[in-house]
């Protein structure tokens, strides 16, 4: 109990620091996102892997190249990289999938190509949730099919369109979240995109 009272306050303390992927790192640390040993196990390629996203210097890349194509999908959206301070390094480490997760949810939404709405959003979790990184996923995505229609009735038709796509996706595509995006912001987004079986 006594842990879980520091890892709340050491949430309340980051948000004042406007570091979003630090507060949200905590908040994982805080509900303690689980996954499968299999999955833990694909996600080694990217064991200690979380690079500054610097959306300014992305912003240089070509027109058709995949950080070029993630920068306009932030600013379009006035969405922040969720960047990880150095010192959380040990609470990152423990919390892989949690991270991996946060840090690459936008990048999914780019190269799947699933806007910020509703309909977009449950395509990402839809995609997901079919590549099996956890079992929170899939209770979310069960959730998320009974309350979006609800929350965005106008949505309803794209929101089940993009479930169905979301899961073909899923069933398609490499693990996605063990691949190492940051690596690749320079190549056009088409021939990520091919690479990862998204075509």
């Amino acid at each position: 109990m006594l842990q879980k009272l520091q890892q709340l306050q050491a949430i309340i303390a980051y948000k004042s620091s406007g570091n979003l992927g630090d507060i949200a790192i905590f908040k994982s640390e805080f509900f303690g996102a689980k996954v499968s040993p299999i999955v833990a196990s694909k996600l080694q390629p990217v064991a200690g892997y979380y690079p500054v996203i610097d959306l300014n210097q992305l912003s240089q890349y070509p027109q058709g190249s995949f950080g070029r194509e993630y920068v306009n999908h932030m600013r379009i959206n006035q969405l922040k990289p969720l960047n990880i301070s150095p010192e959380l390094e040990d609470i990152a480490k423990r919390n892989l999938f949690a991270l991996r997760y946060l840090v690459t949810h936008d990048i999914f939404h780019v190269l799947l190509d699933f806007d910020t709405t509703y309909a977009g959003e449950i395509g990402v979790l839809a995609f997901a949730a079919t590549q099996n990184y956890s079992q929170s996923l899939q209770i979310g995505l069960w959730l998320a099919r009974l309350l979006y229609p609800i929350l965005a009735p106008q949505q309803t038709k794209a929101i089940f369109v993009n479930l169905a796509k979301g899961r073909e996706l899923g069933n398609k595509a490499d693990f996605m979240l063990r691949y190492r995006f940051e690596d690749h912001w320079e190549e056009p987004i088409e021939d990520v995109r091919k690479r990862l079986g998204l075509r």
